[in-house]
C-alpha cells in the first residue's frame, strides 16, 4: 500500500505534468476539451506528454509475424515495438515486409471485417498518401478485388507510388485526382474510405507542428471542406457499398457532427462494429449513428475516429461503355514466356514504354474506365523491361507476392552486404551461377543482381537507394521477436 507521502507526490508531479502540457496546447482547444471530456480532463492532458507507442504492420504475403511481439487487439497483422529501431538500416523494411503505421488507424480493418460483399469489388482509397490504409487494404482484398488508390496532392504521389510497389500486389491502380472528379464514375465503388483531411488533433502527441497548426478557424474549415468531399465522392459509391469515414482528430464538427449531416441528406445506414472491452475503443450512437473514438489516455495508440455507413440509395452499378477504347498495348508474342514468371492465372500483360506490366484481365474494362475519367499514374505490377528481344527482370517483380520463386536462383546476404546491395554499391555472390539472380535477406527478396562471375552489376533502383552511411549494424528488431516469448 502507497504511504500518503508518495501519493502526494505522484499527485504534485501528475499536476505538474498536467501544468506542463496544458502550456503547450492551444486555450481554445483545451476549453473545448474540458467540456467535452469533463471527468477525463487531466487525464487526456497528461497522456499528450506521454512517449508515442511504437507500431507497424506486417506484410502477411511476405513475412511472418514475430512470435514474441505484442499485437494490436484489433488489427491481425499489427505489432508494437518496446523502442524504435532504424528502419532505415533494415532491408526488408525496403523491400516491403512490413509498413510503420500508427495503432489507432489500424482500426480500418474492423470496419472492413463487418462488410457484407461478393468478390470483383471495386475500393477507393481517395486519400491514399503515403500508402499506410492502402497497402493495408491491398493485404485485406482478395486477388479479384482491384485498389484504387488516389491522392490529391500531386507532390505526395510518389511515395504513394513506391509504397504500392513494394507492398508487391497487382491488383491496383494509381491515380492523382480531386474528388470532384470521381463523381462522373457514379456507382462503380463497392467500397470507399475517406480518411479526410483534418485538423490534427490527434496527432499532438507526436507532431509538434500541428499543434503550432490548430487554431477554432482551421477546424472549421476543415469541417466545411469535409463535407465538400463527402458530397463530391458520395454518387460514385454504388448503392448497398460502403463508405468508411476516418479523420485523427477529436472534434465532434469534424466526426460526429459531419455523420449527422450526412445522414441528414442521403438515405444510409449505420454499421455498428463490434469492440472488446480491453481495446479501450468508445462507442458513440447519437440518433442510430454509430461512431467510433480513440482517445490516447484509454488506448495504445493516437487519436483517430472512425465510422462505417452503408449507401441506401443510388445507382447499382456503374455502366462501363463497351464504345471507350483502350490505352493499353497489348504484350508483343515473342515475349510470351514472361507468363510463367507470375504464379496467378488471370494476368494479362502490356507493354508501356517498354515495360512489360502484369494486371488482372477481368479488371481490363475498369481500367479503361478510370483511364478514361481520371489522371492515372499506375496500374498492375511492372515485371519486366524489354531490350529488342531481351528480358530484364523489374525491381518490382523481385518484391512481388506472385512471383513464381522457380524461375530465378536466389542467394542470402548478410546483414552488411543487404544494405550495401540496397546502397547500389558492388556486392560479391558466392555463387557459380552466371546471369540474373535474386537476393534475399531471412529469406526476403531484396531484389536483383546480374552475377557475371569476377563480380556482380546491381540493379536496386537508382531513386529507392540508401544514402547513409553504414555504421556498426545492430541485430534488426525481428531477430529477438521472432525467437522469444
Amino acid at each position: 500500500m502507497h504511504s500518503p507521502y508518495l501519493a502526494g507526490k505522484y499527485q504534485k508531479k501528475t499536476q505538474k505534468t498536467i501544468e506542463k502540457t496544458s502550456e503547450i496546447l492551444p486555450i481554445d482547444f483545451l476549453d473545448r476539451i474540458k467540456i467535452q471530456f469533463p471527468t477525463d480532463f487531466d487525464r487526456f492532458v497528461q497522456s499528450i506528454d506521454q512517449v508515442p507507442a511504437i507500431s507497424l504492420r506486417i506484410n502477411p504475403r511476405k513475412f511472418g509475424l514475430p512470435i514474441a511481439a505484442e499485437q494490436v487487439s484489433w488489427c491481425e497483422t499489427g505489432i508494437f515495438l518496446n523502442e524504435r529501431p532504424s528502419y532505415t538500416l533494415d532491408p526488408i523494411f525496403h523491400s516491403g515486409s512490413y509498413y510503420v503505421q500508427e495503432a489507432s488507424s489500424m482500426f480500418v480493418e474492423q470496419a472492413f471485417r463487418q462488410m457484407e460483399h461478393d468478390s470483383n469489388r471495386i475500393v477507393l482509397d481517395l486519400s491514399a498518401a503515403p500508402g499506410g490504409k492502402s497497402t493495408h487494404l491491398l493485404s485485406l482484398l482478395n486477388s479479384s478485388d482491384l485498389l484504387v488508390a488516389n491522392e490529391v496532392i500531386r507532390s505526395r504521389v510518389s511515395v504513394l507510388n513506391e509504397n504500392i510497389r513494394k507492398w508487391g500486389h497487382q491488383n491496383v491502380v494509381v491515380c492523382n485526382n480531386d474528388p470532384a472528379d470521381f463523381s462522373h464514375l457514379e456507382g462503380l465503388f463497392d467500397v470507399i474510405l475517406v480518411d479526410a483531411p483534418c485538423s490534427g488533433e490527434g496527432l499532438f502527441r507526436r507532431d509538434a507542428s500541428a499543434i503550432q497548426q490548430w487554431s477554432v478557424d482551421n477546424t472549421n474549415l476543415c469541417a466545411t471542406r469535409q463535407r465538400r468531399i463527402l458530397a463530391d465522392i458520395w454518387p460514385s459509391l454504388k448503392n448497398g457499398g460502403y463508405l468508411i469515414y476516418s479523420t485523427c482528430t477529436f472534434n465532434p464538427a469534424e466526426n460526429e457532427e459531419n455523420l449527422k449531416w450526412l445522414a441528414e441528406n442521403n438515405e444510409v445506414e449505420s454499421v455498428s462494429i463490434p469492440l472488446q472491452e480491453n481495446w479501450g475503443v468508445q462507442e458513440m450512437e447519437i440518433d442510430g449513428l454509430f461512431g467510433y473514438r480513440f482517445l490516447p489516455h484509454k488506448i495504445k495508440g493516437e487519436g483517430f475516429f472512425l465510422t462505417l455507413i452503408r449507401k441506401k440509395n443510388g445507382s447499382n452499378s456503374y455502366s462501363i461503355s463497351k464504345k471507350i477504347k483502350s490505352r493499353l498495348e497489348k504484350m508483343p508474342k515473342q515475349f510470351a514466356e514472361i507468363r510463367n514468371w507470375l504464379t496467378t492465372e488471370n494476368s494479362d500483360f502490356f507493354a508501356k514504354s517498354e515495360f512489360l506490366i502484369a494486371f488482372p484481365e477481368d479488371k481490363i474494362p475498369v481500367l479503361n474506365a478510370l483511364s478514361e475519367q481520371l489522371r492515372v499514374i499506375s496500374f498492375g505490377l511492372p515485371v519486366a523491361q524489354f531490350k529488342k528481344n531481351d528480358l530484364l527482370p523489374e525491381h518490382t517483380f523481385a518484391l512481388s507476392v506472385d512471383r513464381n520463386p522457380a524461375i530465378f536462383e536466389s542467394v542470402e546476404l548478410n546483414l552488411r552486404d543487404a544494405l550495401l546491395f540496397q546502397k547500389k554499391e558492388e556486392i560479391r555472390i558466392d555463387s557459380s551461377t552466371k546471369g540474373w539472380m535474386l537476393v534475399n535477406f531471412q529469406g526476403v527478396p531484396l531484389g536483383f543482381v546480374k552475377n557475371l562471375g569476377n563480380r556482380a552489376n546491381n540493379y536496386f533502383p537508382k531513386e529507392w537507394r540508401i544514402r547513409m552511411a553504414l555504421p556498426e549494424l545492430p541485430d534488426p528488431w525481428y531477430f529477438t521477436a521472432r525467437h522469444t516469448k
